[in-house]
């Protein structure tokens, strides 16, 4: 291959000569060179070589959650020890990522941030690349401006001369100018003739713009409408109840905690966790035992430290007992944040030992026998080294159940004979059914449900989220499994608790978590049948297991692989990048374009000018249908970062509720593993409304600050299981060591129509689709699979009671 000229980033085209017209279509070549390409204004940019980037994406005190949304990704294997992923959902709840932003504030005296803990708009001054949004898009590609409109002095490599470049900025910025002076002078003179509610409803409003009063404290107002016009065809909102708040926390355990976190230097905002996590004695309880503050999500072990010392005084030692114990619990529970269900006991042993404790066999052997942990044997078999793990007993017992009720439904399953396709002959005859394929292949287990339904069987479909729900259309009749197993929708259950199914057919089978698995299929009787599908390429879901990888490993049931192909030159792109290559395909309705950019600044400078403009204008999906994808929160060009921009451009506001606006595009983290997009619709007493797919949906007051991100960009890990008309995937230069194969897989099968990747990798790209197939997990499922489906299954006594 030909090497790249000098100035063009490796892994991206080469630019074309200067013109008017929008995006050309390209793609990856072999190794990641596309073929050259003419007349592009975003390709305009590989005019000028791909710098190292900025600083890493987790930046040593940006917050805990950012290492978090590649877990599972990376080339190397998981280290439960390492300090940049402190504890937080990959790339969900922000509520770890608050407290540990709130803690290290309170360790450096920084008051402001105490009042922040917000786990992502609270954090963001500190965030080195996200706090204002004047300095989030600079970086040398010209700033989006404090106005969000001048698209910045990126003209170098633009395609255009120096001057015309200037002379359309400075045109766009008078035009922004214009209609901002417009826009502010319009409401003083339509709001003197105000009166009544809709008077005070401004005079709030300006009050919390003019920073008079807090934005939370008009929580119970009636929000201002939108200053967009709805869509004229907006799909009807289903409406959804809102979550049941957390049971309350007596008083005085909150006041005991609170009394105990001031005492030890700690935020007293960590109060209502502690006390719902230890209960009653919240106080007393933490003042015994200073280290229990490391079961509150996001607190770090050097931060527990810190507490301990200033209770305990010289009594805190690094040895002391409660402190390996509550180590041993957090680095098991940082595993399962990774995906593993259990770790090799070296691995928590070496794990105890950078931290400090001196004795780490003993350690483990003292959380043995206090019950803390459990530990299994693997590997019994003769000429078989034997591998001792070590897990929490949570993951434990529901990695059994899962195996147990797997193993239940292959043993009680029916052999009837159906006609038709392979997986339709196949589900026929067996309880359980593996179906793996790619996006297209999701309508043969649809098509199964509804042959099934037509026999006059009960069969239903689940689907990880609303998204899910939507692409396959009303006539599927799909739920959530979180509805599903909740009621909300769905058959709901029968006299004995089960599920009211003879067929469940559960898509985006490599999202579920071991927990979630195990309450699905114990939710099923005996006879009934379960088809599990997914695409085996994807990232692994968050929380721990890895259930869909297990039982096709295991090889204990029929597995169906669909014959049926994604369309398309962005179904051909995804297809290789499975098998490991970066190919060139041809595109010629522009659905895959490189982007080359320099440095972060540049990459979040191009990315708000895709979004907001070129992919409007050349491929006619509008913003809000646009989805941005990169590596993690943090760093340069992170999702605050991004966020922060994009918000500027797209709907500019002062965050009237918490932060947010009427019309901000959300990431709502309703549970470990399950996020769901959606946008602002209005503000009221029970908290946050939410427009989710064309479901209404309710975020409580108390869960904003902690479950709620800005969503215009996500990372791979909150994208998984939803697409999109068009993708931006963007991938700066500090991201290069956070790429696999299943990530870029991940990422770039996001896109329905068109796919857009701001590259700033080089050769990284192509490298980590070639060589880097992901970590691995550790999981017990697939040993407890074989072990009971290959011995004889348990026989009823003879009559009588005879043995």
């Amino acid at each position: 291959m030909t090497a790249p000229s000098r100035g063009t980033p490796p892994g991206s085209p080469a630019a074309g000569p200067p013109a008017d017209t929008a995006e050309e279509t390209v793609a990856p070549g072999p190794g990641g060179s596309p073929p050259p390409t003419e007349g592009a204004d975003t390709v305009a940019a590989g005019a000028a070589g791909a710098g190292a980037g900025s600083a890493a994406p987790d930046p040593a005190g940006d917050g805990a959650g950012d290492a978090g949304d590649t877990a599972g990704d990376g080339p190397a294997a998981i280290d439960p020890s390492a300090d940049d992923a402190d504890a937080s959902v990959p790339g969900d709840d922000g509520s770890a990522e608050g407290n540990a932003d709130m803690l290290a504030a309170k360790e450096s005296g920084a008051g402001a941030e105490g009042t922040a803990g917000t786990g992502d708009a609270g954090a963001e001054g500190t965030d080195g690349g996200a706090g204002a949004e004047g300095t989030a898009g600079t970086g040398g590609a010209g700033a989006e401006g404090a106005d969000g409109g001048a698209e910045g002095s990126a003209g170098a490599g633009s395609g255009v001369s120096e001057a015309e470049a200037e002379i359309a900025a400075q045109r766009e910025l008078r035009a922004r100018i214009e209609q901002r002076k417009a826009e502010k002078e319009g409401p003083i003179d339509s709001g003197a003739k105000l009166s009544g509610k809709a008077a005070d409803l401004l005079a709030a409003v300006r009050a919390v713009e003019s920073g008079e009063k807090a934005a939370t404290a008009y929580f119970d107002s009636p929000p201002p409408e939108p200053r967009r016009a709805a869509p004229a065809a907006a799909p009807p909102v289903r409406p959804r109840a809102a979550e049941p708040a957390p049971a309350a926390v007596p008083a005085e355990a909150l006041a005991g905690a609170r009394a105990v976190l001031l005492k030890g230097g700690a935020p007293e905002s960590l109060a209502p966790q502690v006390a719902e996590l230890i209960g009653e004695s919240a106080g007393e309880a933490l003042a015994e035992d200073p280290w229990r503050l490391l079961s509150v999500p996001g607190v770090r072990p050097e931060q527990a430290d810190g507490f301990a010392r200033a209770l305990l005084g010289a009594e805190a030692t690094p040895g002391d007992e409660r402190r390996t114990s509550a180590l041993v619990t957090w680095v098991l529970e940082r595993a399962a944040l990774q995906g593993h269900t259990a770790l090799e006991a070296s691995a928590l042993r070496a794990a105890l030992a950078e931290r400090s404790v001196p004795d780490p066999e003993e350690a483990v052997q003292q959380a043995v026998a206090d019950g803390t942990v459990l530990v299994f044997q693997e590997g019994v078999e003769e000429d078989a080294p034997v591998t001792v793990l070590l897990g929490l007993d949570r993951y434990a017992m529901a990695e059994e159940s899962l195996a147990d009720g797997l193993a239940r439904l292959v043993r009680t399953g029916p052999s009837d004979v159906w006609e038709g396709a392979e997986l339709v002959r196949a589900a026929g005859a067996n309880g359980l059914v593996v179906h793996t394929g790619g996006e297209a292949a999701r309508a043969e287990p649809v098509a199964l449900a509804e042959q099934a339904r037509a026999m006059g069987l009960r069969a239903a479909v689940a689907v990880h989220g609303e998204n899910g729900v939507r692409r396959l259309g009303p006539d599927a009749g799909a739920v959530t499994v979180a509805d599903l197993l909740s009621g909300a929708a769905g058959p709901g259950r029968d006299e004995h608790g089960a599920l009211a199914l003879d067929l469940l057919v559960v898509l985006d089978a490599p999202h579920l978590d071991v927990e979630t698995a195990a309450m699905l299929v114990e939710s099923l009787a005996d006879g009934s049948r379960l088809v599990l599908g997914g695409d085996p390429g994807v990232l692994g879901g968050a929380g721990a297991g890895r259930v869909f990888a297990d039982v096709l490993a295991a090889r204990v049931c029929p597995q169906v692989a669909s014959r049926t192909p994604d369309p398309g030159p962005l179904g051909e792109l995804v297809s290789g990048i499975g098998v490991g290559e970066l190919n060139q395909v041809e595109a010629p309705g522009k659905e895959v374009v490189i982007v080359p950019v320099r440095d972060a600044g540049e990459a979040v400078h191009r990315t708000v000018q895709l979004v907001a403009d070129s992919v409007p204008r050349a491929i006619g999906v509008p913003p809000e249908q646009t989805q941005v994808i990169t590596v993690g929160h943090g760093g340069s060009a992170g999702t605050r970062a991004l966020n922060a921009a994009l918000k500027q451009r797209l709907n500019p506001g002062a965050g009237r509720f918490a932060g947010f606006d009427p019309g901000d595009r959300v990431a709502y983290a309703q549970a470990l593993g399950r996020t769901v997009t959606g946008t602002v619709v209005s503000a009221g007493p029970d908290g946050l409304h939410l427009d989710c797919e064309g479901t209404r949906t309710v975020v409580p007051r108390e869960r904003v600050d902690s479950a709620l991100r800005h969503g215009w960009a996500l990372t791979a890990h909150q994208a998984a299981g939803m697409r999109w008309p068009a993708v931006v995937v963007v991938l700066p230069g500090d991201a290069a060591q956070s790429l696999s194969r299943p990530w870029v897989y991940t990422a770039f099968g996001r896109a329905e129509r068109h796919l857009s990747v701001v590259h700033g990798v080089d050769q990284a790209l192509p490298r980590a689709v070639a060589e880097q197939p992901g970590a691995e997990r550790t999981t017990r499922l697939r040993t407890l699979l074989e072990g009971l489906l290959t011995e004889p299954a348990a026989q009823p006594p003879a009559p009588g009671g005879a043995e």
